[in-house]
């Protein structure tokens, strides 16, 4: 198993306001762009009569810099609080009296508000969309209650949960400059001191339609889709946005290990090389070959890691790899573990070494690479199934930087790599001088507990 660290109306406006422009159309994706700069991406399937409406933020976690982590995911809690026009409350409320089901997520590269709605209700996700792109109130009262249960979450979801802890002083260890060393829910000192000044300004500049993709999947008609969104987007001004640094990583010249002390019941590793991502790669094939040879390792029951560790040597619980493909910046091929009883993290360490130095000295099989090609191509054909994930795989795309179409071409990809190209990425990317390992200690759990603190929406 891979880790993986997830009715229409028409409104007549002036030319100067809205160019109908239609760019592209792939199959039945069809890409369209507003005076404003908001660009629209609408797939017809026509399966049933429902519609996924996702509105995408090209800001997260990693637009962030030191003193005000966390603010993208605070102000994504604040976007249900109330605008000039609704109450705080009201968006999930209208949305709920309209039969569909509404949530938001906050990435390393990304902030993403979506609804899930029967097709002839869209006008609702447009009308409450476009209010809280520009009219946020961000009332000091409901900013406070919001962070404090930010707070809480981090304390539920990272500090009392040892894994996470330790996962996220992998990060920090891992990279220097690269902003995805910083936790996407903020470091707590951060968020101690985070003021509701710290949200207007980021709400200013990075919530306008010059950022933003709206993204729609489901039994729509493309023209009409467009038509709605002239209605309720094309008004909406833009704001000035300048282009992030690129904040690159400095070459890591040698191995970097740390030990993560915290109450748990067993021991856990986690180590990560530095690769790049398909946005950063300088050979195009390279992240397809680091995708496959994940899956090598630890796709599925029938793969490596399962077959060797778990279940013959009975050396490890459990053994998985994971790699951000589709990034906005160098990413990492990680690989976690927790030994079995009777067993050490280094033992478990040891036998992974020896997986990886197989994969650099001998090519895979013929017969293993086309069972997980075949493993690869079946699970993103399934997937599919979802007009969700339909609309999120487009929107993360588009929103990282990277073409949509980039998308349809992955089974290609995927199919096209070779044996050779698996050896050739693991002998360039698997080396010992670039790694991070991070060692959790496990200690006594205590029985204490804390009183409950508030819960959030999510």
């Amino acid at each position: 198993m891979r880790l993986r660290l997830l009715g229409f109306v028409s409104l007549c406006l002036s030319q100067a306001i809205f160019t109908p422009n239609v760019l592209a159309a792939s199959g039945d994706v069809h890409e369209f762009k507003m005076e404003n700069g908001m660009k629209v991406l609408v797939k017809e399937d026509h399966r049933a009569p429902v519609v996924v409406s996702q509105v995408w933020y090209k800001v997260g976690a990693s637009y962030e810099h030191s003193g005000i982590t966390g603010v993208s995911h605070v102000l994504e809690h604040m976007m249900f609080k109330g605008t000039e026009k609704h109450d705080s409350g009201e968006f999930s409320r209208i949305i709920a009296e309209n039969g569909g089901r509404e949530n938001a997520f906050t990435g390393r590269d990304f902030t993403a508000y979506f609804q899930q709605l029967e097709k002839s209700r869209l006008k609702v996700s447009f009308e409450m969309e476009a209010d809280r792109m520009r009219n946020l109130t961000l009332p000091e009262k409901e900013f406070k209650k919001e962070l404090a249960v930010v707070m809480e979450e981090r304390r539920l979801r990272t500090e009392d949960k040892a894994t996470a802890l330790t996962s996220e002083q992998f990060y920090a260890t891992a990279f220097n400059n690269n902003p995805y060393q910083q936790p996407i829910i903020g470091w707590m000192n951060d968020l101690e001191n985070m003021q509701v000044s710290d949200l207007r300004a980021w709400y200013e500049k990075y919530y306008a339609p010059n950022n933003a993709t709206l993204v729609v999947v489901g039994d729509v008609v493309a023209d009409e889709v467009f038509e709605l969104a002239k209605k309720y987007f094309a008004h909406l001004k833009p704001s000035t946005i300048e282009e992030t640094k690129p904040r690159l990583d400095a070459a890591q010249n040698g191995e970097r290990r740390i030990t993560v002390k915290a109450p748990a019941r067993l021991p856990y590793m986690l180590m990560g090389y530095k690769v790049p991502s398909y946005k950063t790669a300088e050979e195009s094939w390279e992240p397809y070959a680091l995708d496959v040879l994940g899956y090598v390792l630890s796709g599925g029951s029938s793969s490596r890691f399962a077959k060797s560790l778990v279940r013959q040597q009975q050396i490890a619980v459990s053994a998985d790899t994971g790699y951000g493909l589709f990034s906005r910046l160098d990413e990492l091929f990680l690989i976690d573990g927790t030994p079995a009883a009777g067993y050490s993290v280094q033992q478990l360490e040891d036998a992974i070494a020896k997986e990886i130095e197989k994969v650099k000295t001998e090519l895979v099989s013929k017969q293993e690479l086309e069972r997980i090609k075949a493993q690869t191509v079946a699970e993103k054909v399934y997937e599919k199934d979802s007009i969700f994930y339909q609309a999120m795989q487009i929107g993360m795309l588009e929103t990282v930087g990277i073409d949509w179409r980039v998308g349809d071409e992955y089974i290609k990809k995927i199919r096209q790599v070779t044996p050779e190209q698996i050896q050739q990425v693991a002998k360039k990317y698997l080396v010992k001088d670039t790694r991070t390992v991070a060692i959790l200690d496990p200690q006594p759990l205590t029985k204490k507990k804390r009183p409950a603190g508030p819960v959030g929406r999510h």
